[in-house]
């Protein structure tokens, strides 16, 4: 089969198209003759080498998420599941014509809903919807969702909405961009530094790096900032000093990762978050659909910035 490898570390000139043995599923797997891969801003951090110290390597296909059609099973899986379109998520390796997973990442996908579509929802949902989760969000409280224009952003501005929110405000980097997340929930827009003299009682931020110490300075008191992503690179070292130095306003500071959410919740939320979408619930965002050989071209929109919710890869 066809997939797209990391050859070397740095820009997107380092993926190369591959010719890769054809995978045969395991025990409780299923195999997807893949039709839509999405592309994520951890993708461009593994090629990029930022995610080296975890393990990953030269040679690696990325991709976490994909959606196709269920060609054939391992052992012990109900062939009730063959010629099923599912949603995949495969963790890494979903760049490629073909992915074995197994059946507890599968979710068939209910009437409504494209294969294109759901790889823009599924892990983004999912990491949203356990950041706001873990921020113990309420309804009435405000939100900011900082970095909102990506696939997490973009969930995450949709399911504070839905659940009550006071107000939403997002930082983006453009007045279009904002109008459009206003569409999708937003109440306030701000450019990416978030303004001055604003507080909020949960931010949910995707973006990390230098300038995470001056979000959480912004928090109300009691109020909780969850890091699901780091597309802006690391904080400073000292950046928790910003919180005991406001000791007495209570403000909390988390990560959250999808990797430490059973199986069994990650399929609760996957279906009803599929679900809604196909009800016209909640919206999903496709910026563009490329061929799996235009990977390079995806990363290189993606490192410009030029993306409004997610490109996807078709075969």
């Amino acid at each position: 089969m066809k997939a797209v490898a990391i050859q070397t570390f740095g820009g997107p000139e380092g993926l190369a198209l591959v010719e890769l043995p054809d995978p045969v599923p395991a025990a409780g797997q299923v195999l997807v003759d893949v039709e839509a891969i999405g592309v994520a801003g951890v993708d461009t951090m593994i090629r990029g080498g930022a995610l080296a110290a975890y393990g990953f390597r030269e040679g690696h296909v990325p991709g976490g998420e994909v959606a196709g059609t269920v060609t054939a099973i391992g052992d012990g899986v109900d062939p009730e599941w063959l010629g099923r379109s599912v949603w995949a998520f495969t963790g890494a390796g979903g760049y490629a014509e073909q992915a074995a997973v197994s059946l507890a990442d599968v979710v068939p996908l209910p009437s409504g809903l494209s294969t294109v579509d759901v790889v823009t929802l599924g892990s983004a949902g999912l990491v949203a919807h356990f950041g706001l989760a873990r921020a113990h969000f309420a309804p009435g409280e405000s939100v900011l969702v900082r970095g909102a224009a990506g696939s997490i952003g973009i969930m995450a501005v949709q399911l504070a909405d839905r659940g009550g929110a006071d107000s939403v405000a997002v930082t983006t980097s453009s007045p279009e961009r904002g109008e459009r997340l206003r569409r999708l929930g937003a109440t306030e827009v701000l450019d990416r530094s978030g303004g001055s003299g604003a507080g909020w009682d949960v931010i949910i931020d995707v973006v990390a790096g230098p300038d995470l110490p001056s979000f959480l300075a912004r928090l109300n008191p009691n109020g909780r900032l969850v890091v699901v992503g780091a597309v802006g690179g690391q904080p400073p070292a000292d950046f928790g000093m910003t919180t005991m130095a406001a000791f007495q306003r209570s403000t909390s500071f988390a990560t959250f990762s999808a990797a430490t959410v059973s199986a069994d919740d990650r399929r609760a939320v996957w279906t009803d978050q599929f679900a809604a979408a196909g009800r016209g619930e909640l919206a999903t965002v496709v910026h563009e659909v490329l061929s799996l050989e235009q990977a390079v071209l995806a990363h290189r929109k993606m490192d410009a910035g030029e993306v409004f919710g997610r490109i996807v890869l078709t075969p």
